[in-house]
């Protein structure tokens, strides 16, 4: 029987290429504001993790792999950040993460052994300017992980991918000329930024049982980044 995946976003960047590497061998779900990429054998609900409630969807009653996708790049000096700021990061990438989790644990715990994986930035790990506010948020997404993995295990298993800069439409500001692409690439010891596909790729593992003996884990993928110094 197959296994019963459910993406909160998923509809382009890297949750797409999440649902795309599983959907032949899961069910696949994504819940999110657009479908931009429908494909056969996915199932898509519409919607919204800031105000929707995700009980109202008709979902699977064992859910046995879980990411959420939502979140932002808000790249500012600290100076020009208002307090506001701070608080629509939290919202999106930590409070409607935890909503989502808390209404959806039966399903998690009929499922019996479920994944989920949420993301996180390698700015948490290695202070960064301008990233105060995004580095806040998902730092309360890394802490959050572990103390769920802990009190679950081990009825289900928690981790988090700590990418650095991905080419997704959520950087396109960042890498919108291949001067840019370069530039930022050449910051990292193996001399690219990643791609949609290199996260997919640890994701898609973290939710399959060829890694049903790691949980609490908070794993770079990166260019190496976060551990290397090359200079």
């Amino acid at each position: 029987m197959k296994k019963n995946i459910l993406l909160i976003g998923g509809s382009y960047g890297i949750g797409n290429e999440i649902a795309n590497l599983l959907k032949d061998s899961h069910n696949v779900h994504i819940a999110s504001r657009s479908n931009e990429n429908p494909s056969e054998g996915i199932t898509h609900y519409f919607f919204d993790a800031l105000t929707d409630n995700i009980l109202d969807l008709e979902l699977p009653e064992e859910i046995h792999g879980f990411v959420y996708c939502p979140g932002s790049i808000n790249l500012k000096p600290f100076k020009m950040l208002r307090p506001e700021n701070f608080e629509e990061d939290m919202q999106l990438n930590f409070f409607s993460l935890v909503k989502v989790i808390q209404q959806l644990l039966p399903k998690f715990k009929a499922a019996g052994s479920s994944s989920l994986v949420f993301f996180s930035t390698v700015a948490v790990k290695t202070g960064m300017p301008f990233h105060t506010s995004i580095a806040a948020s998902k730092g309360a997404i890394e802490g959050f992980a572990k103390a769920l993995a802990a009190e679950y295990a081990p009825s289900f298993r928690v981790n988090v991918i700590a990418p650095s800069l991905t080419d997704t439409p959520l950087a396109s500001k960042l890498l919108n000329n291949e001067d840019k692409i370069v530039k930022m690439g050449d910051r990292h010891p193996l001399k690219r930024v990643g791609t949609a596909k290199d996260i997919a790729a640890m994701a898609t593992f973290l939710l399959t049982d060829q890694s049903s003996w790691i949980t609490g884990q908070i794993l770079g993928v990166d260019g190496g980044i976060s551990t290397l110094n090359l200079q």
